[in-house]
């Protein structure tokens, strides 16, 4: 784990995965509908980077709240526009869906 920006976390796909596994995490993915139609990550929830709006941001009580996208640019910068308005530490899955495949982990085609 690395922090960027004293308040945006970054996990590695790994950790992510645990997180996920035990419940404790929801993956948040801004990729666009097409894009998550392709191939995504079994579980994770589309929020299209281009339908962002901060108060709009999902919540998920109890839960962290982990974003995701193709490289991690876009999760990258949605968690800084978040941390911007408030919104304390972002966590975000460093090299997203492509590190995720990198790291052998299993993912939805159609």
């Amino acid at each position: 784990m690395s922090i960027l920006n004293s308040a945006l976390i970054e996990l590695d796909p790994a950790t992510v995965n645990t997180l996920l596994q035990s419940g404790e995490a929801v993956l948040v993915d801004v990729r666009e509908d097409e894009e998550f139609a392709e191939e995504h990550i079994a579980g994770s929830q589309l929020y299209p980077m281009s339908d962002f709006e901060v108060d709009k941001w999902p919540s998920y009580p109890g839960k962290k709240v982990i974003i995701s996208c193709l490289g991690g640019v876009r999760s990258a910068a949605i968690g800084n526009k978040l941390i911007s308005a408030g919104h304390g530490w972002v966590t975000h899955m460093k090299g997203g869906l492509n590190a995720w495949k990198d790291a052998g982990l299993p993912t939805i085609t159609p």
